[in-house]
């Protein structure tokens, strides 16, 4: 009989799960920044202000927190930097997203 662990976090390296977030986030970033780029294509091609804020929305929701976590992040590690400076690029990011989701509500209903 085959024995399965009880705990997959006894199976599963540290490593691993890092570099598979980063994977996604790297995802999301890139999909969220085509999505803008295709977005504000269409307000070049038809003049639609809810197009541009759109595009902006979404590089704030996307675009923005993938540029902060990997520059700020790789900055605060070079520099060994104090925790308090990873928690004000978490929450830097949470406002961008914030704020991205208020322009695309805006947009949505204009």
């Amino acid at each position: 009989m085959l024995e399965i662990p009880l705990q997959l976090g006894e199976a599963l390296s540290p490593d691993y799960f890092e570099g598979a977030m980063l994977s996604i986030n790297f995802l999301k970033g890139v999909i969220g920044l085509a999505i803008a780029v295709i977005a504000y294509r269409g307000y070049r091609r038809n003049a639609s202000r809810p197009m541009l804020y759109l595009s902006l929305g979404f590089v704030l929701v996307l675009g923005a927190p993938f540029v902060l976590y990997v520059v700020a992040l790789a900055i605060v590690a070079l520099l060994s930097l104090p925790p308090i400076a990873e928690m004000g690029v978490v929450v830097t990011a949470e406002l961008s997203q914030v704020l991205g989701l208020l322009i695309i509500v805006y947009a949505l209903r204009l």
